[in-house]
């Protein structure tokens, strides 16, 4: 069998960055899929050392392993005890004009960081990317990008340290960007994106080449302007983990670069409101809760399609309990309920039996509702003065 063959068994999840696919109604063998990836679990000693570190508690993704896995936090950690510097790096791809909870995610955890560390961050939105793999014209996800920007602003990033770019903007108007991303291209070979991603030989060649573009953000000699000249600032990526082979081709190619390998955090899948078994999707609308959703919408979709772990009655839930490794509203509740001991509480008494499916989607209902709530009251502040603000290259406010 050659080295890059891959034998598929059934009971495998399949993850790589376009299909998440699990053989369990719980979801990701998230442990597993460590072993797979080659990376680290966000342990205690960790979590610990961050919050010695910062002198703050960690943010509850990281607390509640929902950020799960890790590469290098703790070199990040030993930079910022030496009160040297490095930037954070995220994205969206812009499908649609409406994002879900599950888009949510990374970019709460990445606010978290940059307020936490006081550190600079640059969000790539993908319009490329999703014209090459959707049904979409260039135009349509370029406007997408501006679109979604409004969102990601919403969750309260800092200005003065933050640039937001479209691919489509930025890509070839930036020399040093595109420098980075041929640098990139010019060490990956076929075989090897055919092997990290799946690629075949009726793969259009804007797929093929895709990688390095989202790999160029890693290095900070792709924004001189920003980092005012500074070409070896250390990189932090909080993502899900189904971006993970991305940089992992970017950290193989890094040395070869001289540039800095870049670290990441590791975040789990947000499940469809179906269960972990189905896929969420930006056109499909009952699979999840999107952040255009009035507070009717958030409230009839929860008690219509949020997958329940209770029994089958009322007499059977109370004698057995339910299961909350499965029901998507206490999962649900572990993403966006603050309050730790109020979500141990309901965790026990669901588990019990003693509290009802419908008295937990009613919890959840709550959360979410002021949670969406609340995000639209700031999105609506948003003029598109802000986001050329976001979007103009410019030298973050930091000290390098």
């Amino acid at each position: 069998m050659a080295e890059q063959d891959i034998i598929i068994h059934p009971e495998e999840d399949i993850v790589d960055p376009w299909t998440v696919k699990s053989s369990s109604d719980k979801g990701v063998d998230y442990n597993k899929l460590i072993e797979k990836f080659g990376s680290m679990k966000i342990d205690e000693e960790l979590i610990k050392r961050m919050e010695r570190v910062t002198g703050k508690p960690v943010h509850h993704f990281i607390r509640r392993g929902i950020f799960f896995s890790h590469r290098e936090m703790h070199h990040i950690l030993d930079l910022y005890e030496k009160k040297q510097p490095f930037y954070l790096y995220t994205g969206r791809g812009p499908s649609s004009d409406a994002m879900h909870l599950g888009h949510l995610v990374p970019f709460i955890c990445t606010r978290w960081l940059q307020e936490t560390f006081d550190v600079p961050l640059v969000i790539q939105l993908t319009d490329d990317e999703k014209f090459l793999w959707k049904d979409l014209t260039a135009e349509e996800t370029h406007k997408l990008a501006y679109e979604n920007a409004k969102d990601i602003i919403a969750c309260g990033f800092d200005l003065d340290k933050t640039f937001i770019f479209s691919d489509f903007d930025y890509v070839g108007g930036c020399t040093d960007f595109y420098k980075n991303i041929c640098r990139i291209q010019k060490l990956v070979t076929f075989n090897q994106v055919k092997g990290i991603f799946g690629f075949d030989d009726s793969t259009c060649i804007g797929k093929v080449g895709f990688p390095a573009i989202q790999a160029a953000p890693s290095f900070s000699s792709s924004f001189p302007l920003i980092f005012g000249g500074h070409t070896k600032v250390p990189c932090l990526i909080p993502c899900a983990i189904d971006q993970d082979p991305y940089f992992r081709m970017t950290r193989d190619v890094a040395p070869r670069l001289q540039f800095l390998k870049p670290a990441l955090l590791h975040s789990v899948f947000f499940p469809a409101l179906q269960g972990a078994q189905s896929k969420m999707s930006s056109s499909e609308p009952t699979s999840s809760i999107f952040l255009t959703d009035s507070q009717k919408d958030i409230k009839d979709k929860i008690n219509k399609y949020a997958y329940s772990g209770g029994q089958a009655t009322v007499e059977e839930h109370k004698e057995k309990g339910g299961d909350c490794e499965v029901d998507v509203s206490y999962q649900y509740l572990r993403f966006f309920m603050d309050d730790d001991a109020k979500l141990e509480q309901l965790r026990k008494d669901y588990t019990s039996g003693e509290l009802l499916t419908g008295h937990l989607k009613k919890e959840l209902i709550t959360v979410l509702q002021k949670l969406v709530g609340e995000h639209q009251e700031r999105k609506a502040k948003i003029t598109d003065a802000d986001v050329k603000k976001f979007m103009t290259p410019r030298k973050l406010n930091y000290k390098y």
